[in-house]
């Protein structure tokens, strides 16, 4: 597959003809949640009744896909359009930033008319950088900026856009206000407030990525439910124990499940859930196996976590929801990645994605019409080292078809793996097929250009007042 223009289309000026507004669109984007520790993809031990119910009433996706293993190149595809092989950011230190002339989603939903605004973890550029949010077409931002500072549940101050905005009790070594209770309400006012105008909530709370602290309310319903699991140890000596590790986790991604239920519900109380279409999904792998001995299975079937290009790693709970456009109840096994959103937003506004993306509208998928499927869905992590990517292997995946290639970190040679047959990803063919090996090598240099220099900007986090 190439980068392609995509255009608006008929499919759009249909859209646009049922309705007197532009359609709301809702990305809620959770962070380390795994495939499995959601309800309607079998998880058993944790609760997520309010994810579990939009599912129902919408369309859920059995092969959907993030953008990357870890968290910044992954939101840097949901905002560009472009996979890991053609987007800005591709190393993952933290706050690296987009360049001011880079465009996203945003930037394109507010040239429609849109109201945007992102609450929670951005991750693609720092203060006093070019990447800032509000340089990239949202309206209002209120959360995290560098992702080093988003690993904190308690931190002394989030941004409000390029302003500091204190957080109760988080300045001493007490705990008082939980930062992701915060910026969800943050979303709930932005919806009130923009009730009467089309609007575009990205939705990005830091829950269940560690550092694993949730208030009391979440936790002590699975005290004596879950196992604790082995304490964990943050190395930077903020957290310097948790006893309760199944139990805070258990509760962050009930609490996550909880914003999700009162964003559901303002949209329900201000009569806007046909006028909007709203997404669930996670910005890459589940964790949690690494620490818990795989107790809540929060990868499913799949082999691999975050950090690795394993289906465990890349594969993410999906689900849409739109009442009267999107039948509920249903599945797709259309196969669709983070850098298909741009393009789907823009067919929803009804109007022009950029010239040179990779993504495809699924909209179709969602609305039970014929959908045209990806040729391949690339992924890669080049080594990044003091702002530069150094010569060697690039950690890359490959899916065509059932058919998928991995060339592990710091490996040279690539695995290949029928995903139809093998989805646990045991059974390595490249030793059996090496005309697969060297199709693949071949698709997979065609499908990536270097990446530009980046620089991660000093940051203030690592102190016991973050």
């Amino acid at each position: 597959m190439t980068r392609r223009t995509f255009l608006g289309g008929l499919g759009a000026a249909a859209l646009s003809a049922q309705s007197s507004r532009k359609p709301n669109i809702v990305w809620f984007m959770a962070d380390d949640l795994g495939w499995g520790d959601v309800g309607f993809n079998g998880q058993k031990s944790i609760r997520t009744p309010n994810i579990d119910r939009m599912a129902i009433e919408g369309t859920r996706f059995t092969e959907a896909y993030a953008g990357c293993t870890v968290c910044a190149p992954s939101r840097s595809t949901l905002m560009t359009g472009l996979h890991t092989g053609h987007t800005p950011i591709r190393s993952n230190g933290g706050g690296t930033p987009l360049l001011e002339n880079e465009r996203t989603v945003a930037d394109l939903l507010r040239g429609a008319g849109y109201r945007t605004g992102l609450f929670g973890k951005w991750g693609l550029g720092d203060i006093g950088t070019g990447g800032v949010p509000w340089k990239h077409g949202f309206d209002e931002f209120f959360g995290f900026l560098h992702q080093a500072h988003a690993h904190f549940q308690y931190p002394r101050f989030l941004y409000q856009n390029d302003k500091e905005y204190p957080l109760k009790g988080n300045d001493t070594p007490g705990r008082q206000t939980y930062a992701n209770d915060v910026m969800n309400e943050k979303s709930l006012e932005f919806i009130r407030r923009n009730r009467s105008n089309p609007f575009f909530l990205y939705a990005s709370p830091t829950i269940p990525h560690f550092e694993p602290h949730v208030p009391e309310d979440s936790m002590a319903g699975y005290r004596g439910k879950v196992p604790n699991g082995a304490p964990y140890i943050e190395k930077n000596g903020r957290l310097k124990r948790q006893d309760e590790l199944g139990p805070a986790y258990a509760g962050m991604v009930s609490r996550l499940d909880s914003y999700f239920g009162r964003i559901l519900g303002t949209l329900k109380e201000l009569d806007l859930e046909r006028d909007t279409l709203v997404f669930f999904t996670s910005d890459n792998g589940g964790v949690m196996g690494k620490f818990h001995d795989d107790y809540f299975r929060n990868t499913g079937p799949y082999r691999g976590q975050k950090t690795e290009f394993y289906e465990g790693g890349i594969r993410v709970p999906f689900a849409a929801r739109w009442p009267g456009r999107v039948k509920a109840g249903s599945s797709s096994a259309h196969r669709c990645a983070f850098w298909d959103f741009l393009p789907t937003a823009a067919e929803v506004a009804g109007t022009a994605a950029p010239g040179a993306i990779d993504g495809l509208s699924i909209l179709p998928a969602l609305t039970g019409k014929k959908q045209r499927a990806h040729e391949y869905l690339y992924w890669e992590m080049p080594r990044f080292e003091n702002g530069r990517f150094p010569p060697g292997p690039v950690f890359q995946a490959m899916r065509r078809g059932n058919l998928k290639a991995v060339r592990p970190r710091g490996a040279a040679d690539l695995e290949i793996y029928d995903l139809a047959r093998d989805i646990g990803e045991q059974h390595n063919l490249a030793g059996s097929r090496p005309e697969l090996v060297a199709n693949f090598e071949k698709r997979l240099k065609a499908a990536r250009v270097e990446p530009r220099e980046q620089h991660n900007p000093p940051h203030p986090w690592w102190d016991a007042r973050s």
